[in-house]
């Protein structure tokens, strides 16, 4: 009984987040692999085609806890311009959220030296479900949960800037402009929304001897109406094949996570996260899965650090 009630609390927590707050996007542990997901102005900017495939568990052990996965391609064209599309799912609980994005990047060399100011712009549409159908309601008769949220539709637009060199990165993104109300009536008091959200994220890479690389990384998160989010993490790259690193979202929970650079062509990646919160001691942590594959399109570009 006790775990039932220990369970129902929990659940019943995660959706009071999702339908009455101003819920944070989808996080990413390994977003220094994904950032096209983040920032627009990214596409393009590895000066390959790029494929991403990526799958994130969290908060294993918590029924309803948020299952994200995301499919996506960009390339350079061109000496200044990059194109990227992307398909995103975010499960939690009995909401489901659903968009297709297609990113555009432009990008000015600004000196010899190769620094690079990139400026991106992101387009889409975006579907909410929900079926209420999934929970255990105690009063079925109860007009908030009378009726399913199909396919509710909005727009989505976005827009970032990327400024890099071959040894570092600063990116600040708007994912979406537009703030969104899936569900709201006047007689009840239920609502899911889409706010907007800032995201701001910073790299360097030293070398510590020919063969091996140490890059630290951060993303800071904010959004209306929830806390903001920090991310610090470290990675240590070895013979441009494999990696391992540590990161800390501040509040949440620390990572350890690890890439393996299969060819020149394909890298797999691993992450899990350990809560720290008063979440975390009812759960078994996240899990988070990448796979890239990419080759390169144009050798007039400049070529950058591999763990980039």
């Amino acid at each position: 009984m006790k775990r039932i009630i220990k369970n129902s609390f929990i659940y019943f927590s995660l959706i009071v987040s999702l339908a009455t707050f101003a819920q944070q996007e989808a996080q990413y542990t390994q977003y220094m692999y994904n950032a096209t997901a983040i920032n627009p102005a990214y596409v393009g900017s590895r000066n390959t085609f790029n494929f991403i495939a990526m799958h994130r568990s969290q908060w294993v052990g918590i029924e309803g806890a948020p299952v994200t996965q995301l499919i996506s391609a960009n390339s350079a064209i061109g000496e200044r311009q990059g194109i990227g599309v992307s398909i995103f799912r975010d499960q939690i609980g009995p909401s489901v959220e659903t968009s297709i994005n297609a990113d555009y990047s432009y990008n000015l060399r600004l000196n010899k030296d190769d620094l690079i100011l990139s400026f991106g712009i992101k387009g889409g549409l975006h579907a909410l479900n929900v079926n209420f159908n999934r929970l255990l309601i105690q009063n079925p008769g109860d007009q908030i949960f009378r009726e399913n949220i199909k396919n509710r539709v909005s727009p989505l637009i976005g827009a970032g800037t990327y400024l890099f060199t071959e040894k570092w990165y600063v990116g600040v993104s708007i994912p979406n402009f537009l703030r969104t109300t899936h569900y709201n009536r006047t007689s009840i008091s239920t609502a899911s929304r889409n706010n907007m959200h800032l995201y701001a994220m910073a790299g360097y890479v030293f070398d510590i001897n020919e063969d091996i690389k140490f890059k630290p990384t951060t993303l800071i998160k904010a959004t209306s109406g929830a806390p903001i989010t920090i991310d610090i993490s470290s990675n240590v790259y070895f013979y441009s094949k494999f990696s391992i690193g540590v990161s800390y979202r501040l509040d949440e929970g620390v990572s350890g996570l690890g890439s393996f650079q299969i060819s020149k062509k394909l890298m797999i990646g691993y992450s899990y996260d350990y809560g720290t919160n008063s979440l975390g001691r009812y759960n078994q942590g996240s899990h988070e899965f990448i796979l890239r594959y990419e080759l390169p399109v144009n050798q007039r570009r400049p070529k950058y650090l591999r763990c980039f």
